[in-house]
Parts: structure tokens; sequence; C-alpha cells
């Protein structure tokens, strides 16, 4: 399985929050053997929006959208993704039960809470409504994707709600090994090339390692590739530190 995530919102283009939806997601995605080919961050520009989610919902099996969603002006995505599809929006009866809910559950916290309900609980057209259990705004789902909140809280209890329909068959594998990176290249590559795998090499001069992941669509094949490692560099299953200073040694791995 192949998913795209899609990030919204100019305060991750700006620098004013760090991306830790898309991190978490990709984590998640992967730790369910789904391969995360995509993850882009967009402004919440209606047509940007709209765009990308039509050509990556053609090209990949499913694709996550998280965040612009709400009463605010720069909450455009469901609008976004209607336009993908061609759709108009339409208000959702569970989703507007469940709007109503939250809004009398606050009215004795916030005091004269001016929401458009109806306006809140609107999806796109023949849209699935995923009801929001830590928040306001509603998510969705149309054909293969889905629209969750912005709001990391209320993102992650939306995404373990839908979790079940992601599932992958990619496995992977990590060594480690205190050679210099320039060193390996040439096992990296034999491994790549004869076993069939992705091979990543990410250099940690604050541990003192460099770590290898081995990823792939064939278990046997990423364990074949990693006992190949093993046997023909000097990796380990477990963390090593260098006991020497590649500065010292003049030694400067290449990136």
């Amino acid at each position: 399985m192949e998913v795209a995530l899609v990030t919204v919102g100019e305060e991750l283009l700006a620098g004013d929050t760090a991306n830790t939806n898309g991190t978490w997601l990709a984590e998640q995605l992967t730790d369910r053997g789904v391969s995360v080919r995509r993850l882009l961050v967009l402004p919440d520009d209606r047509a940007t929006i709209a765009a990308h989610v039509r050509e990556y919902a053609d090209s990949f099996d499913a694709v996550i959208v998280t965040g612009g969603i709400g009463g605010t002006p720069d909450d455009v995505t469901m609008e976004a993704v209607a336009d993908a599809f061609d759709r108009g929006m339409a208000v959702s009866d569970l989703a507007l039960a469940d709007v109503e809910e939250h809004l009398a559950d606050l009215e004795g916290a916030i005091p004269d809470l001016d929401v458009d309900a109806e306006a809140e609980a609107s999806i796109p057209e023949g849209g699935r409504p995923l009801l929001n259990s830590e928040g306001l705004a509603p998510g969705c789902v149309v054909e293969n994707v889905y629209v969750l909140p912005g709001i990391p809280g209320e993102m992650k209890a939306m995404f373990h709600d839908v979790s079940g329909a992601f599932e992958g068959s990619q496995v992977s594998r990590t060594l480690y090994t205190v050679q210099p990176e320039a060193n390996i290249v040439p096992a990296l590559a034999e491994a790549r090339e004869r076993f069939d795998v992705r091979v990543g090499c990410y250099p940690d001069r604050d541990a003192g390692h460099n770590r290898l992941k081995l990823s792939g669509g064939d278990a046997e094949g990423v364990d074949a590739a990693a006992e190949y490692l093993l046997e023909t560099t000097e990796a380990s299953e477990t963390p090593v530190e260098r006991d020497w200073d590649p500065e010292d040694a003049g030694v400067t791995d290449a990136n």
C-alpha cells in the first residue's frame, strides 16, 4: 500500500509550527507496513490543495490530508477536496448532530460562543464524515482521500478511528556501523542491487555511528540483505559507538 501525506498550513511553511503531524503519520503508517511515498506541505490555498489532492488520489492507494479544517477564513481544505472531485459541499446530518452536542457541552465554559454549526458540519457531497472526539470540526473520507484536523490531539484520535484502512506489506531492519559512510558505499550498493531493497544510511555523529535502514516488500529479501551487510561490513544489530573521533583522524562522512 502506497500513501501520500499532505499537510496544510501557512504556519508550517513559515516555520512557525513544526510539522509534527507529518512525522507522526509517517511513523504510524510505516509501522503498519505502509509505504509513504510523498510528504508535502502546502499553503492554505484552495486551488493548490485541490490540484495536489487530485493528482495524488490518482497516483496512490490513499491520501491523508491534515490541517485547514474548521471555521476560520484560512480553513479551505474541505472545499479544496470537494473541488478535487468536482463535488459541492453538503451538511452531514451525523456530523451536525455531533457538532451540536459538542457546542452544548461548551456552552457553560464558553458563553456566547458564535459557531455556525451547519457550516462546521459541511463536508464534500457523498463523503463519509469522521467525527471529532477531541474537538469540533469533523473530518471526512472522499473516495481514497482522508481529511483530518490539524490540531495534533484531534488528528491522532481521528487517525486511530480509521487506522484499520491502512495495512501494507513493507518490512524493514535497522543495522548500525562505526565505519565511515564513504567506506561502505560499495557494500550498500551491492545490497540494494542484489536483494532489491531500499538502503538508507543516516550518520549520527552524536551517537558515534551510522544507522543503516533496509526496507522492501519481501521479508526474505530484506533479511538476506541484512545478513550480507552483517557479513561484509562491521555492521551490528545493536547501536555501537566508535572509540575514535573521525575529525581527529581526518575522516569526513560523505552525505
